[in-house]
């Protein structure tokens, strides 16, 4: 069962990645955004994934929850000023 979670995590890296090329080279500044805002919810899924492997799947949950609040006001925050500046591009 271990190497399966290993395997998906690599999988989700991989895909890391597919999202960070969208942070970098996306046409948009609200694209870029939600592009990081999915990355952050890989890495939840891949500390979920870490507990697993290491067995310690409660010390991993909270820390990904923690993880999960500072992703979403990041997201939020950011949309909001992004909104007020106006821009776009």
């Amino acid at each position: 069962m271990e190497r399966f979670f290993l395997f998906i995590s690599i999988f989700i890296g991989l895909l890391v990645f597919l999202c960070l090329y969208r942070v970098v080279f996306g046409p948009g500044i609200f694209n870029r955004l939600i592009g990081a805002s999915v990355i952050g919810t890989k890495t939840l899924t891949l500390l979920v994934l870490m507990g697993f492997i290491y067995k310690r799947i409660d010390m991993f949950v909270d820390i990904s929850l923690v993880y999960a609040l500072l992703n979403f006001i990041v997201t939020i925050a950011a949309s909001k000023y992004f909104l007020r500046k106006g821009a776009t591009r």
